[in-house]
């Protein structure tokens, strides 16, 4: 896999994959908007209608734009196996609808993420907010854009990052070791970072626009939960590495969990010594 795009990666795709993903929000606020059930999956985490609706539009979609290539959705996961996933070169892996927690809370911060793996590599990735409409995209080798009605603004990382740092942190999921990075990272920085909670995808896009500079996450997430941010992130000049500085990759083991990862800006900031160890 090279550093750009492949050539099917194309404007029609780009655009059919955003109009999915619009579709998507629109039957999540239709849900949102109502009272609404909670039901809880096998792993206690939320499901309610509006997952499952935008599921199937995304999964219908999908299959009319791009029919050759499968979809990896978190909720129809447990229907593939690995061995026959392992054999998709090329998938589309979906959270039709990211930070149900907060769609839950009714905060506003949840997103529809759609992220194209090519050789384990996102090269596309579409991140929709529903409440408020802002969506990002970005493209593997290009750029990435912000989205607003019909405005587009190209999107940048905060390079150099300067103090304070603002350090991305879950709404949902907070621990004692982001706990102890961010303390590192004060002391580095002296004393001048500012947390900011988020959640969902929010957080890679809210770096990409250069509105937060780092997002340590210690802890399990879905390869679907990362897939689109990370396309995002990257095409603004971010980064997506694990504890060992090598970048994530998709579609490579039998279990859909991620590792620990640190999501930033400034490649020069120094992370690396505010791990634990």
């Amino acid at each position: 896999m090279t550093d750009t795009a492949p050539d099917y990666v194309d404007q029609a795709l780009v655009e059919g994959a955003i109009a999915i993903a619009r579709d998507a929000a629109a039957a999540i606020l239709a849900i949102y908007e109502q009272d609404f059930d909670v039901e809880h999956k096998a792993d206690a985490s939320p499901l309610t209608a509006a997952d499952l609706a935008a599921h199937h539009c995304i999964v219908d979609g999908l299959a009319r734009l791009t029919p050759d290539i499968p979809v990896l959705s978190e909720e129809s996961a447990h229907e593939v196996s690995f061995e026959l996933r392992r054999q998709w070169r090329r998938l589309w892996l979906v959270d039709p609808l990211d930070g149900t927690r907060e769609f839950v809370k009714r905060n506003g911060e949840f997103t529809v993420n759609l992220a194209l793996i090519d050789d384990g590599v996102p090269v596309f990735g579409v991140v929709q907010a529903p409440v408020g409409g802002a969506l990002w995209y970005g493209v593997r080798g290009g750029r990435a854009f912000r989205r607003d009605g019909e405005r587009e603004q190209a999107l940048q990382v905060r390079i150099p990052a300067s103090p304070p740092l603002r350090v991305a942190a879950s709404r949902s999921h907070r621990d004692a070791r982001t706990e102890a990075f961010m303390s590192r990272l004060s002391a580095l920085a002296g004393g001048q970072v500012e947390p900011i909670g988020l959640g969902s995808s929010l957080k890679f896009c809210r770096i990409a626009e250069g509105g937060m500079d780092i997002y340590p996450r210690f802890g399990p997430t879905s390869e679907w939960d990362t897939a689109a941010g990370q396309c995002v992130l990257e095409a603004a000049g971010g980064q997506v590495l694990d504890p060992q500085g090598r970048p994530f990759r998709y579609n490579q083991r039998a279990r859909i969990l991620n590792g620990d990862f640190i999501a930033l800006g400034d490649p020069s900031l120094p992370w690396r010594d505010c791990l634990d160890g």
